[in-house]
């Protein structure tokens, strides 16, 4: 007579054991009075960061800590000049800061809401040379290492692609400059942070411009479009595509950076679209 009693004790606590785990599943409150439900997540989702944007201060490290937290703009993060560097976190990655304004980059546009800003304190320019060019304070090698740690960090957590970690310059070439020429894209990309190409092979395609001649504009407009910068329309002042190519010569040539069109710039750029491999349909060339 105790077998109905005990199978249908057994039964009640297996209810009961049920409605405990449905109590225990994640749930997330919601606005309004809503209970959320987070227990299953989607399998096709992604970052929302694309793209992880470098800048100078121009200010030294208090006056740029009240700026970019109490005014009108702010970053991500901010290394300072100290020894050893500190760094701030301004701004959680999964918001918004305002550090990118009117911006272009791989077809993408004004890249607040798609991007991390890192500042680096660092006056950029401080002079100007004998010969009329400006003098840029260098960066402290220590405030480099802790950079290029926190962005290859960054870049892993995001997966964000080497042609996607850029300067304020590259995105916003007709108004900003930084982190201008002293910044070691070079050294940090051969460290496996950022983007780079060949240069035995951009020394190649220089020396072929230079005997050959250099390609028409419209070609290196293309070329430009093709690693990701935006350029001007066809008609815009000469002075606007002057500064794309000032920006691009800054990054990855910046031995001089004056906005000229020459053999060793066409040969980079070349190098760098062969680097980075065809961008559309039918654009399998580089020149």
């Amino acid at each position: 007579m105790t077998r109905p009693f005990l199978s249908r004790s057994l039964a009640m606590l297996g209810l009961a054991g049920l409605l405990v785990l449905q109590g225990c599943s994640p749930m997330a409150p919601g606005g309004h009075g809503l209970d959320i439900d987070t227990s299953i997540s989607a399998r096709s989702q992604g970052s929302r960061v694309r793209f992880i944007v470098l800048h100078y201060t121009v200010s030294e490290s208090s006056r740029a800590l009240g700026t970019l937290s109490q005014g009108e703009v702010s970053s991500h993060y901010l290394v300072t000049d100290d020894e050893p560097p500190h760094i701030y976190r301004l701004v959680d990655e999964n918001r918004a800061a305002w550090h990118a304004g009117q911006s272009e980059w791989g077809g993408y546009t004004w890249l607040n809401r798609s991007s991390i800003g890192i500042e680096i304190v660092n006056r950029g320019p401080v002079g100007t040379a004998a010969d009329g060019t400006p003098v840029w304070q260098p960066y402290r090698p220590s405030q480099i290492r802790a950079v290029r740690a926190l962005v290859r960090d960054i870049a892993e957590r995001h997966g964000v692609g080497p042609e996607n970690i850029v300067g304020h310059s590259d995105i916003a070439p007709l108004r900003k400059q930084d982190p201008g020429p002293l910044f070691p894209w070079r050294e940090l990309a051969r460290e496996g942070v950022g983007r780079w190409y060949d240069e035995s092979v951009a020394q190649a395609l220089g020396a072929r411009f230079a005997s050959q001649g250099l390609p028409d504009m419209a070609s290196v407009r293309q070329q430009l479009v093709r690693v990701g910068y935006g350029v001007p329309p066809a008609d815009a002042p000469e002075r606007e595509m002057q500064a794309v190519l000032a920006a691009f010569q800054m990054h990855y040539r910046p031995a001089r950076y004056d906005g000229v069109l020459d053999a060793e710039t066409a040969g980079v750029l070349a190098a760098l679209v062969a680097s980075s491999g065809p961008v559309g349909a039918g654009e399998g060339s580089a020149w």
